[in-house]
């Protein structure tokens, strides 16, 4: 599957990317909103499974109406608690990890933040897990799930589809990383990927990124800690990093990089 095979549909805020794989189509949600989120709706035989939630009101009533004819079977929440509101009926799943990080950990400190900073246009309600994720697989919707722990929460392989959900990527966005540590896990989990072979790599704040992504964010990951080795101070690696890579997005993710690799 090419990441640029592709039909469009343009909603009042948002767009619709679909895929289509045959028997199985994805429904990739880009919202528009403040913070960039993305949904995916995985469907099949007229049944749907939805991967994150959106977290603006508009959103989650545009969304919502684009799903009325299909029978949604489930939501994996894994990184994106907030949004409690949209179809609060259907079923939820997370592992307990992924629950603990967006009721009582880093998830909810920024959902936190969020509801500061975009007021009451922000559903910063938590969704109600209703059932708890084992590592492995799992079939919801006629769809074949594995669950795949991370330090915070989980990742989704779609075996059916050969894609995999995980939070970030970015391939012309700077990420956040918070030591050299951190930047191999990354690299790592990345050359998994290409290992195996996935078609599409779907993430929280991207539009379906494919393996020559990886490859370029590996590429910036490594390089990335060549300047923060070479520079005494968080200024003047944001000033080089910004010098190599003029057109990336993300430059509050920098501040933050520059941050975490500079604390002293």
């Amino acid at each position: 599957m090419n990441k640029n095979t592709f039909t469009t549909l343009k909603l009042t805020k948002g767009e619709m990317r679909i895929y289509d794989f045959g028997a199985v189509k994805l429904h990739a949600y880009q919202t528009n909103d403040l913070i960039s989120d993305e949904v995916f709706i995985i469907e099949k035989n007229g049944k749907a499974v939805i991967i994150e939630s959106p977290c603006f009101f508009d959103n989650n009533q545009e969304l919502a109406d684009y799903l009325q004819d299909m029978e949604i079977e489930g939501m994996l929440i894994a990184y994106h608690d907030a949004g409690g509101s949209f179809l609060p009926d259907v079923p939820k799943f997370a592992t307990a990890n992924a629950q603990e990080y967006g009721e009582n950990g880093g998830g909810k400190a920024l959902i936190d933040n969020f509801t500061t900073a975009f007021g009451a246009i922000f559903d910063n309600s938590l969704h109600k897990i209703t059932n708890l994720l084992n590592p492995g697989a799992i079939t919801i919707g006629d769809i074949e799930f594995l669950i795949i722990p991370t330090a915070d929460a989980f990742n989704i392989e779609i075996p059916e589809i050969n894609t995999i959900y995980t939070h970030m990527l970015g391939h012309d966005c700077h990420s956040i990383i918070t030591d050299p540590e951190h930047a191999d896990a990354i690299i790592s989990e990345l050359r998994g990927y290409i290992a195996k072979n996935h078609a599409l790599i779907l993430t929280a704040h991207y539009t379906p990124e494919d393996l020559t992504d990886a490859a370029n964010k590996i590429a910036y990951l490594e390089n990335l800690k060549k300047i923060a080795a070479a520079c005494q101070n968080a200024e003047s690696f944001k000033t080089e990093v910004q010098k190599q890579y003029p057109d990336y997005s993300g430059l509050n993710y920098l501040d933050m990089t520059a941050g975490f690799l500079f604390q002293n």
